[in-house]
Order: C-alpha cells, then sequence, then structure tokens
C-alpha cells in the first residue's frame, strides 16, 4: 500500500511511530507530512524519519484560518505526486480534506473532546475516525471507538523499556523521591479559555520539600524555577516519568501516560479529558483537579498526600496491570485496521472489542 500520513504536533510522533516502523518493516511506501510546530521536527529526525516540511505552524486564529487553505494546498500537490491508497493522521484537518479532493479514504485518531472547531473542519471528509472508547462525545456513523488510549501505541509494554541511565544524567538513584511538574503554553485552539496553576513558583516550592523537582515546560519560567527545568534530551521524558514518585501537571496527555508508566499522576485543568476521567474512575491511578479556583490548592494537598504515602509506587504499578489487562496494544488495532481497510474492518472491530454508533463506517 502506499500510505500517506499526516503529522502536525510533536505527541503525534510518538503516538504513530510504532505504526509507521511497523507498516515499513511490511513494505508499504509511506508518505509522512509535518509542520514546524514545537519540537515535532527534532522529534522525526531522531526516530529517523524521512518527511516534507510544509512550514511553520501558524499562530493565531487568523493566521491558522490563512495556514489551512495555505497548507491544504500543499499538502495536496505532494500526495497527488504520491497518489497514495489511504491517509492518516491524528486529527488531522489537512489529510481529511485532501483525501475527499482525492476521492481517497482517510482514518484519523482523536482523543480531545474539546477540540470541537478542529473536529467540525475534518468531520465532513474524513472515512473513519477512532476515538477510545471513554471518549465523551459522539462523532456520528464515522466513529469507531477502541478499549484504549492514544498512549499505549508507544507505552504500552509491547513497545516501550524504561532506561534507568536517565537517572545517572540526574544524579539520581531509583531510591530518591522524584516529582515532575508540567507547565503547558494554553496556545493550542482547544486551550481557549482554560487554566491551571496560578501560582507555579508557590507549587514547585512546596513540593521540593518531598523530594527532587524537574519542570518541563511549554512556556517560559520565572527566574526562581529555571535550575529545575528538565536537563535532558526531550525523547527521554517516558523514561523519566517511569522512575518519578509523582507527577503534577497541567498536561492531560502527560498524565495519562504517567498514569499508563504507573506513575500517580495529579492533573489540573479547568477542562477534563474522557480518557484521564476514565482512568481516575476505573483504575484510580489519576486525580484530576479542574475547579478554577481551587484547583491549585487541591492538587498540591493531594500531590504531598500521595507523597507521604508508603510503597506508592508499588501500589500504582498494582493498579496499572489492571488497567493493562483490559486496554488493547493501540498500535497493532491501528496496523491491522489500516492494513487490512476496508475488507478485514469486520474482523478487526471483533477482534479488538471495538464499537461502532451505527453501520460499519466506509
Amino acid at each position: 500500500m502506499r500510505i500517506f500520513v499526516d503529522i502536525g504536533h510533536p505527541a503525534h510522533v510518538h503516538v504513530l511511530k510504532n505504526l509507521l516502523w511497523v507498516l515499513q518493516r511490511n513494505n508499504h511506501e509511506i508518505k509522512i507530512t509535518t509542520r514546524d510546530k514545537e519540537i515535532t521536527i527534532y522529534l522525526l529526525d531522531h526516530y529517523g524519519f524521512n518527511y516534507e516540511n510544509l512550514g511553520k505552524n501558524k499562530k493565531g486564529l487568523f493566521n491558522k484560518a490563512v495556514g489551512l487553505v495555505e497548507f491544504d494546498y500543499k499538502l495536496f500537490k505532494i500526495a497527488r505526486s504520491f497518489n497514495p491508497d489511504i491517509f492518516v493522521g491524528v486529527g488531522s484537518i489537512y489529510a481529511a480534506h485532501v483525501a475527499a479532493l482525492m476521492r481517497k479514504p482517510c482514518i484519523l485518531f482523536d482523543d480531545t473532546e474539546n477540540s470541537t472547531e478542529q473536529y467540525m473542519l475534518y468531520a465532513p471528509f474524513v472515512t473513519v475516525v477512532c476515538t477510545p472508547a471513554c471518549f465523551k462525545k459522539d462523532l456520528g456513523s464515522k466513529q469507531i471507538r477502541y478499549p484504549g488510549y492514544h498512549e499505549l501505541t508507544y507505552l504500552h509494554p509491547n513497545h516501550f523499556t524504561p532506561d534507568p541511565d536517565v537517572l545517572d544524567r540526574l544524579g539520581l538513584s531509583e531510591d530518591e523521591k522524584l516529582i515532575l511538574v508540567r507547565f503547558v503554553s494554553w496556545g493550542a485552539s482547544h486551550d481557549i479559555k482554560d487554566k491551571g496553576f496560578d501560582k507555579p513558583v508557590d507549587i514547585v516550592k512546596r513540593l521540593e520539600q518531598y523530594g527532587r523537582v524537574v519542570i518541563t515546560s511549554e512556556r517560559g519560567l520565572p527566574e526562581e524555577l529555571i535550575a529545575y527545568r528538565m536537563n535532558l534530551p526531550p525523547e527521554n521524558i517516558h523514561h523519566l516519568m517511569y522512575y518519578a514518585s509523582l507527577y503534577i501537571g497541567e498536561s492531560a496527555t502527560m498524565a495519562s501516560e504517567s498514569a499508563i508508566l504507573g506513575t500517580p499522576a495529579v492533573f489540573v485543568s479547568t477542562s477534563r479529558r474522557g480518557y484521564t476521567d476514565e482512568q481516575e474512575e476505573n483504575y484510580g491511578l489519576v486525580y484530576t483537579f479542574s475547579d478554577p479556583v481551587q484547583g491549585q490548592i487541591q492538587a498540591l494537598d493531594k500531590a504531598i498526600e500521595l507523597l507521604s504515602e508508603k510503597n506508592l509506587k508499588r501500589e500504582w504499578a498494582r493498579r496499572r496491570d489492571i488497567m493493562l489487562s483490559e486496554r488493547i496494544d493501540v498500535t497493532a488495532f491501528m496496523v491491522d485496521l489500516i492494513e487490512g481497510y476496508p475488507d478485514s474492518l469486520t474482523q478487526v472491530l471483533k477482534k479488538y472489542e471495538c464499537s461502532v454508533n451505527g453501520g460499519l463506517p466506509r
């Protein structure tokens, strides 16, 4: 098959990398396009992928609207030359548009309920949209719900082995308490009106009484916190997360990653996600604090409570094992769905215990 893959965000590199490696090993021809957003290019280079860079990611609603036309046109020219059999992406508006123009199937993956404007722009054009079963929105007859999470595409034990060398690089041992803190930029379109920490300095100063604090941040840090910034290449973050005693931050993705790795996660955001809610309600792996006034205080209290518990990581490993026993290897699902589409659709849905809203999407 000739498979066209559009990648628009650093997280999408992680979600799709194992899929891409499997498809390459299975001798499919792959064309990757991307935009220069944050560390997307760095990660694609690090993992050895060939790609075509469509240019800088646009910021601001007006520029994003202009960029929609620009990137659609650039992607169409590349796709017309490549002549793919199928388009694949993570919530990619551009892939859906161009696939419809070329009358080719497009399979997208999505897990963010508050990306309403993104869904509205790709929904009329996409063939199939795959979401976790816990996704809180009904996206209509094109939706396939699978029992898993995006983060299982790269952190499932079939695909991830923790490397303790990251601790040596930070001068830590596995016995020390490591607290990973995440601040986001709140610049994405789905982050409008959303917020997390009001007083990040106060949070870090309180937490460092209980262990070594390491910060990873999309936004600039106040001078008092610069010394806490993670001094590791970004591709090592998941290894560090595995060995951390606690994650507390504004990123839902990193909260889910921590949960899947068996690290207690405290998520602070005025918006919620279906996947972190499920990880909290069904497995006790995540705690979400979304109150705009009390959220930060409540989150800090919960973090300190957790850090004071004995055998915390052992208990989270037990909870994680339960979660893994009930969720699928999402990369395997992706491979089977894409390679066999549409002929094996019924078989794939049965194999992975997926559900659909109506008839089979085509």
